[in-house]
């Protein structure tokens, strides 16, 4: 079978402004926080670098630093280096007019990073971050009688998340009424949207009834109109008392249908719960998809 194409304006594999003006310098800041770990020390390592080679540049062109081996450009590297770093390990010394106001522009420029790079990297350690981990797939079947979209979320982390509320967005591309396709939102009513204390696993219920958007839909008619799940997350991170929020998008392929998922609570005998994580993504089929 042919994959069928992305939706148009899906928030998996696309990017939500593609296509916008790409101004890399005025969201810097916002990347390099984003950004993972190797790729912002790779980058602070880069720059570094290359921030020193241009003043090693000027010191080897101006020939004004004292007690370096002749012309040895790796020498006025290593100056610029213990200048940025305000090392000063006495040794060498600027000793011409230039190469000093190389020096003090190089000692003002290694105080400026250096105050760009501590904030920085504080602005990355402090980042509320959310280990929510959503279900492989979604199921559609029974639940207390109804016909019901289920979506499973557990918390990875120790902590509780307070007051976590969850909002579900059903995707869809409809023609109006002028002919024009567009992409549209349909809020999907969830039996209880938010939780007190979500500390393991919570089960998000959808019961398709009538005026729900699912409600007579088949998967072929959502296929038709490329339909997609985006499911977020938002709460309170109990130890630093910060917003956080997880999302996650289910595409058609991720849906089942006529199943449940396998149980994944277990009981130990003092009374305390724990998720089984080995059957996490689990589902059980309950009768032959049509």
């Amino acid at each position: 079978m042919a994959k069928r194409p992305a939706p148009i304006g899906s928030l998996k594999g696309n990017h939500p402004i593609r296509g916008a003006p790409v101004r890399p310098l005025e969201d810097l800041y916002h990347n390099l926080v984003t950004a993972p770990w190797p790729v912002l020390i790779g980058v602070i390592a880069a720059a570094f670098a290359a921030t020193n080679l241009l003043f090693a540049l000027g010191f080897y062109l101006d020939h004004g630093i004292e007690n370096v081996r002749s012309h040895d450009f790796i020498d006025m590297f290593f100056f610029s280096v213990q200048t940025m770093a305000t090392i000063g390990y006495g040794r060498m010394e600027p000793v011409t007019l230039v190469s000093n106001i190389l020096v003090s522009i190089e000692a003002l420029t290694g105080l400026l990073a250096l105050a760009l790079m501590t904030g920085l990297v504080f602005a990355k350690f402090s980042l509320p971050t959310a280990r929510v981990r959503f279900s492989r797939f979604v199921v559609i079947g029974p639940r207390d009688g109804t016909n019901s979209l289920m979506i499973r979320m557990a918390n990875m982390r120790a902590n509780l998340i307070v007051e976590a509320n969850i909002h579900v967005v059903l995707a869809r591309q409809e023609i109006t009424a002028e002919g024009e396709s567009i992409r549209r939102l349909h809020d999907l009513q969830m039996t209880r949207l938010s939780s007190a204390m979500f500390a393991l696993s919570w089960t998000a219920v959808h019961r398709i009834v009538e005026g729900s958007p699912l409600f007579g839909e088949t998967r072929a008619s959502l296929a038709q109109c490329a339909a997609e799940l985006i499911v977020s997350i938002t709460g309170l991170d109990e130890t630093f008392s910060q917003t956080i929020h997880a999302r996650h998008t289910y595409e058609l392929d991720e849906i089942v249908w006529n199943a449940r998922f396998a149980d994944v609570l277990v009981l130990h005998p003092d009374g305390s719960r724990s998720v089984d994580y080995s059957h996490f993504d689990d589902v059980e089929q309950l009768t032959p998809v049509k």
